[in-house]
């Protein structure tokens, strides 16, 4: 960008949960960016004592930081929402959804921004490629699609070296809620939603857009770094999969009429048998725990659907 291009105002939504060390230094790195014209928002959703003491310690004289600390845990939609309202309350021009476990190439945000306003009538959502971190040369996100047939967002190139097979410019229907910048110009809901507490907010944001009519786009310039999974365990810990499979449960029944009748009981039968199976398999190698977060799991998504009929 010029020096002398008006920079739209983007405002930083940062989570966190106990996580105040990945969080200061994803500041740290955001600190060093080249785009001007932002604001940090971090919102704490419930930390212990330590956390709020350590990130009030951290940000009392920090430039362009806002702290909003939530009185319980809302989970990942409920937290970015009060960030959310507070960006759109002080008129901001984007929103950056970006994970508090991340480092950022100090560009990523001017080539995000400048991936929208090429088309901003257009596109509501931007996005870039997420590498691994410490092992930066694995991919974790090089795009992504909504799969109908699982009602899954699946990443592209997901732990495969970056070789440049995943450098092209284009629409996507997925973006990881690691990483997205949204336009608030465009006629959409901008908030989360709620239901889901943790997982799959992200696709349903996705879906959301689409319907809408707006693109989503993928540009692999603008580069991050994510740790994964720092406040919930890691991806196959117990409290991934029991929210991760909630969230896909209800997201099946939100987004039933993307398949036919037939296709989606069918789909929805599958889902609930390869459920059974990895719950006897965890009892099988010991993994009770597992076992059991994924049981509770589905066993609230269902009561969740059935209160609705």
């Amino acid at each position: 960008m010029n020096n002398d291009k008006k920079y739209k105002k983007v405002s930083i939504i940062l989570l966190n949960y106990n996580t105040a060390d990945d969080l200061i230094e994803c500041i740290n790195s955001l600190y060093n960016i080249k785009y001007p014209n932002y604001d940090i928002i971090v919102v704490d959703n419930c930390s212990n004592e330590n956390e709020i003491s350590k990130l009030d310690s951290y940000l009392k004289n920090k430039e362009k930081c806002i702290f909003i600390k939530n009185n319980k845990n809302t989970g990942f939609a409920g937290g970015n929402n009060l960030g959310i309202k507070y960006a759109l309350n002080n008129k901001t021009d984007y929103l950056l959804l970006l994970n508090s476990d991340t480092l950022v190439n100090d560009d990523f945000l001017n080539i995000l921004v400048d991936t929208v306003e090429k088309d901003k009538d257009n596109i509501a959502m931007a996005t870039g490629k997420i590498l691994y971190y410490p092992d930066t040369k694995k991919i974790w996100y090089g795009g992504g699609y909504i799969n109908w047939r699982k009602y899954t967002g699946q990443h592209c190139g997901e732990g495969e070296y970056d070789n440049g097979e995943y450098n092209e410019i284009k629409n996507v229907t997925f973006s990881s809620g690691c990483l997205m910048l949204i336009n608030v110009s465009l006629n959409f809901e901008k908030y989360l939603s709620e239901e889901y507490f943790m997982y799959y907010e992200d696709v349903d944001y996705c879906a959301k857009i689409l319907e809408n009519g707006y693109k989503i786009m993928y540009n692999p310039n603008a580069v991050i770094y994510h740790k994964i999974g720092s406040s919930s365990g890691g991806e196959q810990s117990a409290f991934t999969i029991r929210w991760s499979n909630r969230g896909r449960y209800i997201f099946m029944n939100k987004y039933k009429n993307k398949n036919s009748k037939s296709m989606f009981i069918f789909i929805k039968l599958k889902f609930i048998i390869t459920r059974g199976i990895k719950f006897l398999i965890m009892c099988f190698k010991g993994e009770f725990s597992k076992a059991i977060e994924l049981y509770y799991g589905i066993k609230d998504a269902i009561l969740k659907d059935s209160m609705k009929i």
